[in-house]
């Protein structure tokens, strides 16, 4: 399948040469989620999801309640002293990993890898990051600030074991105290930027970090956000990168306040069912996946979210293109006539969902597994045809009403060494290797 992969991702006809990212930057402590947990002196207990953190007890509840689940979650950690604590007990742990963070920061150190290609990122970038960064990245001096804004990544591993609870699978639980991103404070330095930096490519994330604010404030930073988006020149294309939620009024303004002013989405199996129960779209009473999302519900929604908030004959919207990956597959659904080299996209994206994780240069067949379905059905409230997996040609295409859906499993890391960032290196990767024809 790798082999297959790499026959058919072939460069675009026409590339980026300049992509301007933003606004959410920060740095990443990773470690071992039960360990800093013990190193707090917290013992293992019964696990309670809480949508804001506002001690260490609810931290402890939380990072409980989704190990136990083997599910991501990220959440904002309210008060600031016991925050500044933890992350310096976090920061000092043995064997604890700095890294770059912030879906826009993690997208822009990907993108520049490529050595042709100019990347602006402008988000809160304090000393530490900096030194982080590629020296390929370019950092508006308004972007700059004295001090880092950290994350902290609790990581699990599959069948990793705490007082009663055992993880069903690998993943990680996020929080911060991150007032900057948290009013994504750099959106305006972002599009002032943009001017005299003159992208073809402009990727937006950070969104949700704005959930942690109260009712009124995060209204008006959404009011200034979408009149900062309308900004942006309209023949150059905006990628919006999604991220965890908890709000559904949050989500609801923004599908249907943002998703109209940008050309294109990235989003994981989590925000797909949060944004369709928040809007109350097909298979909405679904509470939670059970397994790996089945593809024919997957379909259904992003099938909705075209129609009902992309662009068509009668809507005013400038949304295309929606990327969709979980663990064992990807999705991209564009509107016809809007973007090309889809099969190429989708499998760049999921080629480097399975070397990323496993942190090598190419695919080790050794290190990896499928646990993408063998077949499935297209659709589970429309018409559907039923699919069936064949290795040597691992992109199926489907059609449905003016749009079109490329889909490839994805070959699944074993032991993953790094599960941060994956999801924003699959959205990179994906649109290195789109083409747009603006109409």
């Amino acid at each position: 399948m790798a082999a297959a992969w790499d026959s058919l991702i072939i460069q675009p006809a026409k590339q980026w040469s300049r992509v301007a990212v933003g606004v959410n930057a920060c740095v990443d402590v990773i470690l071992s989620g039960v360990k800093l947990l013990q190193a707090l002196g917290l013992d293992s207990g019964g696990g309670r999801d809480h949508s804001v953190l506002h001690s260490t007890t609810d931290l402890k509840e939380a990072f409980s309640h989704f190990m136990g689940k083997g599910a991501a979650a990220e959440r904002f950690f309210s008060d600031a002293a016991s925050f500044h604590h933890v992350a310096q007990t976090a920061s000092e742990y043995p064997g604890a990993q700095l890294y770059v963070g912030g879906n826009a920061a993690l997208i822009g150190q990907k993108i520049a890898m490529n050595p042709d290609l100019k990347v602006m990122l402008c988000g809160p970038i304090g000393p530490k990051l900096h030194e982080l960064l590629d020296e390929n990245v370019i950092v508006p001096p308004k972007s700059m600030q004295e001090l880092d804004e950290f994350h902290l990544i609790l990581e699990y591993q599959a069948g990793e074991e705490w007082g009663q609870l055992r993880a069903p699978n690998a993943n990680r639980f996020i929080f911060s105290h991150d007032l900057s991103n948290g009013a994504m404070n750099m959106l305006e330095v972002f599009v002032s930027s943009l001017e005299e930096f003159q992208p073809d490519l402009v990727v937006l994330s950070g969104l949700h970090m704005i959930e942690g604010q109260n009712k009124e404030v995060r209204q008006q930073r959404l009011l200034e956000a979408v009149a900062a988006i309308s900004d942006i020149p309209t023949d150059v294309p905006v990628h919006l990168e999604l991220a965890s939620m908890t709000d559904p009024d949050l989500m609801s303004e923004i599908i249907h306040q943002v998703f109209p002013l940008v050309d294109s989405i990235g989003l994981n199996e989590q925000e797909l069912l949060f944004l369709t129960q928040a809007a109350a779209g097909p298979h909405a009473a679904l509470t939670s996946w059970n397994g790996t999302p089945d593809v024919g519900v997957v379909s259904d929604i992003l099938f909705w979210i075209l129609k009902e908030h992309g662009r068509t004959p009668t809507k005013d919207s400038d949304l295309t293109r929606i990327h969709f990956h979980t663990l064992a597959y990807h999705v991209l659904a564009t509107v016809d006539g809007y973007w090309a080299n889809q099969v190429a996209a989708v499998a760049a994206g999921a080629r480097v969902a399975g070397t990323q994780a496993c942190a090598t240069e190419t695919i080790d067949a050794s290190r990896v597994f499928l646990k993408a379905p063998r077949e499935f059905a297209t659709s589970r409230i429309g018409e559907s045809s039923v699919v069936s997996l064949n290795p040597s040609e691992p992109v199926s295409e489907w059609h449905r009403d003016g749009i079109s859906f490329h889909y490839t499993p994805v070959l699944v890391c074993r032991d993953p060494l790094r599960t941060v960032g994956l999801g924003d290196a699959i959205s990179a990767e994906g649109l290195l290797y789109s083409e747009f024809s603006s109409q």
